[in-house]
């Protein structure tokens, strides 16, 4: 039953905090010495004053509570919830410095849209930001991408004792291996190794169109990053169009497919299991999926005259397909012929692409794969129970790494989330109607921050209303959440609110 929270818990919850936030100046480090290898004093500056904020404030809420001990699944939502609001209000401090954003809720709007890798941006005259400031955008997406928790867990932060419960509250349920630690060190493997071949191809295929090498390899490594951890930011205000490059569409294709599957099959694939891998609910899910939306997008598009050429029809549909279920957002078209050209049913199928997203356990957005699959599955159930004699039990299977059954707490969860998806898509769009929007691209865009998407339809922008602007930072926030850590931070809020009932922990 929840609890209402005591000051000690208040306590523990600072601490870990404080660890998350401290640990942030690692990150930081990062554009402070890009800007002093390309001399860019004043982005220094900026984050060597960023890195001294973090490590104040996170020293003062490390000394809330000296001996944390562990974590208790209630203590562990709260930090993981606070966690993605403090450490992406510090991270919009550098970015509305740089000057390059309006006012500091549009340098917020993307520092949250970074670090829950949305991919949305507000940001003026990017083409001409430092390369300081975009090596911040991108690592806001390494650490989003991952997850804060994951990448703290790798560095060995909390120990085992608090980590499982923090893993957990993170939306993240499937071990690779039995430690929770030694799960997150892979998973963080796996990604910096696919970056560092990824940036080293992308690097040589930038030179080759005529970039000088420390361009091309910073311009490797962030689309890398982007790609493969299905962000969203493009390095220039064009996104990948700005390259005009067959095979780096190509490579990054098949980064941000990558990016959609679950790490848990990818040690499926390590170890030698391709079966297990082609068997899995979620690859089945996705190729159903997916051919069932191609076929759609293609029959609807291909009556337009821009993409009735069967060459620019698989390069730009075929890029546009992946880009939204990975909710990755890159764009190898303008967004003007995203919202004029597309027709309106190619134009709802990317909105649908990104509802849904890719697989649990990845880096993407979204419903995800597995839960769709099991409300699938659960159709099945009741129609064999419809069909089957009353003495008769139904069970019903499913592969994911092994045989499970199908149980109606796992239909519970699938469909609360589902659900929850959907209002919030819907809540959204009435949002964006209210705001005087046409409801098309209301309801794009609503689906493209609540599923991280990133993907515009051009509401989200430079002056846009502060109303709307807020209840997109939101959005993003809740999306990556997946509702229930969202959700069990509120009414723990709510339930703590009478101070009088607080008490100390016995």
């Amino acid at each position: 039953m929840w609890q209402r929270f005591t000051l000690y818990d208040l306590r523990v919850v600072g601490h870990y905090l404080g660890v998350l936030v401290s640990f942030s100046s690692l990150a930081l480090l990062v554009p402070f010495l890009t800007a002093l290898v390309f001399q860019e004093w004043t982005p220094a500056g900026h984050y060597l004053l960023t890195i001294g904020v973090s490590l104040i404030a996170g020293t003062a809420l490390r000394f809330l509570h000296i001996d944390p001990g562990r974590l208790n699944r209630q203590q562990a939502i709260v930090v993981t919830g606070l966690s993605w609001i403090v450490l992406a209000v510090l991270a919009s401090l550098p970015l509305y410095l740089s000057g390059h954003f309006a006012t500091y809720t549009d340098a917020l709007f993307d520092g949250v849209s970074g670090i829950t890798t949305t991919g949305a941006s507000i940001i003026q005259d990017l083409d001409h930001l430092s390369y300081a400031d975009n090596m911040w955008r991108f690592m806001l997406h390494l650490i989003g991408g991952l997850g804060l928790i994951v990448v703290a867990l790798s560095f060995g932060l909390f120990g085992r004792g608090a980590g499982a419960s923090l893993y957990v509250s993170e939306g993240r349920s499937e071990h690779v291996v039995p430690n929770v630690v030694q799960t997150a060190q892979f998973i963080a493997k796996i990604a910096v190794g696919v970056i560092i071949l990824a940036t080293a191809a992308l690097t040589l295929l930038c030179i080759f169109i005529g970039m000088e090498p420390a361009r091309a390899f910073l311009q490797g490594l962030w689309l890398s990053i982007t790609a493969f951890l299905t962000g969203g930011f493009a390095p220039m205000s064009q996104s990948i169009l700005y390259y005009h490059s067959v095979p780096i569409e190509f490579l990054l294709m098949i980064l941000m497919l990558g990016g959609s599957i679950n790490f848990v099959l990818f040690a499926e694939v390590w170890k030698g299991r391709l079966d297990a891998f082609f068997r899995d609910i979620e690859i089945r899910t996705m190729i159903l999926w997916l051919s069932i939306m191609t076929l759609v997008f293609t029959a609807s598009l291909i009556g337009s005259a821009e993409f009735s050429s069967l060459p620019v029809l698989l390069r730009r549909g075929l890029f546009t397909i992946i880009a939204s279920f990975s909710t990755t957002g890159l764009l190898n078209i303008t967004t003007n012929q995203l919202t004029t050209v597309f027709t309106s049913g190619s134009f709802l199928v990317v909105a649908l692409l990104m509802a849904v997203g890719g697989s649990a356990g990845s880096t993407t957005g979204g419903i995800k794969f597995s839960r769709v699959g099991i409300i699938l599955k659960s159709l099945v159930s009741t129609v064999k129970e419809a069909l089957a004699p009353d003495s008769a039990r139904v069970v019903v299977s499913y592969f994911h790494v092994g045989h499970r059954i199908l149980s109606p707490e796992l239909v519970k969860e699938a469909m609360t989330v589902f659900v929850l998806y959907i209002v919030t898509y819907l809540v959204g769009a009435l949002v964006g109607i209210a705001h005087g929007y046409e409801a098309t691209q209301a309801i794009f865009e609503s689906v493209a921050m609540a599923s991280n998407g990133g993907l515009s339809s051009s509401i989200a922008s430079a002056g846009m209303p502060l109303t709307l602007e807020a209840f997109y930072i939101f959005q993003m926030w809740a999306g990556r959440l997946e509702f229930v850590t969202l959700i069990a931070l509120i009414v723990e809020v709510v339930v703590s609110l009478n101070p009088r009932r607080w008490g100390r922990r016995s």
